[in-house]
């Protein structure tokens, strides 16, 4: 193996991960071990100066990871979170603003529509415009069976996974300028569903035909509109679905590489979907799951 090539199966690899809860949405301080969002390894090259981002999702997990990605490229970025994630949401525009780019906080629900609609002005007015919508925002929960699903967290799932999106989307939209790119976090669920995540896996699988019908009407204005579709990644959201000890010790085995990812490992297809290398890719869905099909 050369001196600069790392195997895959061990990158980031932790033998199982510990039995542990969480109430949703999970927070960083109590994720154990803690996620790899790229702090001490992602490198930028310059490939978004100048640009803006809004992420939802953004304080902790993958959104984390692109807002450190996106600062490091050059980029301007607000981030959405919860109201009781600001001390993610500080310790990530902490890192943002290390990199001497503006960093701006957006706390409040995406499922409230008022909410998931302003914060597309108060990015452009903060930021000077918005270039780049990361719509990763999500919840999800596990049930023992399709007959326990619950009416009060089908509605949370669908609100903040399909509406919450849509909201902040349909708000962008109008005023997107050529060149500027959606990007949706999907998920490998869409694709293979577990009954454990039935209401998530048909947001995903919604969320992947969003990207598909948008794509085809956003190219005719130069707005590219992609998603990333992870496997199984080690954030806060994985202690607050409600698995137990066995589920989170063997959390990632099934995939071809043998292990769960870190948000890390997703910083770069997000920037790749928002520069200028990806001038020719809209409609696409981007997956990032150790092996796993789509």
């Amino acid at each position: 193996m050369a001196e600069n090539t790392t195997d895959p199966r061990s990158e980031h690899r932790e033998e199982g991960f510990p039995g542990q809860q969480q109430d949703q949405p999970g927070l960083t301080e109590h994720t154990r071990p803690d996620p790899d969002h790229g702090e001490d390894t992602y490198i930028g090259h310059g490939r978004l100066a100048g640009r803006r981002a809004l992420i939802t999702g953004g304080d902790s997990g993958i959104g984390r990871a692109v807002a450190i990605a996106y600062a490091r490229e050059g980029a301007d970025v607000a981030i959405v979170h919860m109201p009781e994630e600001q001390e993610d949401a500080d310790d990530t525009l902490e890192l943002v603003r290390a990199e001497g780019r503006q960093g701006l906080s957006l706390a409040g629900d995406v499922r409230d529509e008022a909410f998931a609609t302003e914060i597309v002005g108060r990015t452009r007015s903060a930021l000077g415009g918005l270039d780049i919508l990361v719509l990763n925002a999500a919840y999800q929960h596990d049930i023992e069976s399709f007959d326990s699903l619950s009416t009060d967290r089908l509605r949370r799932v669908f609100d903040t996974n399909l509406l919450g999106m849509l909201f902040t989307a349909r708000a962008a939209y109008p005023d997107l300028a050529p060149g500027s790119s959606i990007i949706v976090t999907a998920s490998v669920q869409a694709y293979e569903p577990s009954p454990g995540l039935i209401d998530y896996a048909m947001t995903k699988a919604a969320q992947v035909a969003f990207v598909k019908a948008l794509a085809e009407e956003a190219g005719e204005r130069g707005i590219r509109v992609n998603a990333v579709a992870p496997g199984p990644i080690w954030t806060p959201l994985i202690p607050a679905t409600g698995w137990d000890e066995e589920r989170l010790n063997t959390f990632g085995d099934d995939t071809p590489l043998g292990r769960a990812g870190q948000p890390a490992e997703l910083a770069g297809a997000y920037v790749y979907l928002a520069s200028g290398d990806a001038s020719y890719t809209s409609g696409a869905v981007l997956a990032v799951t150790g092996g796993k099909h789509l």
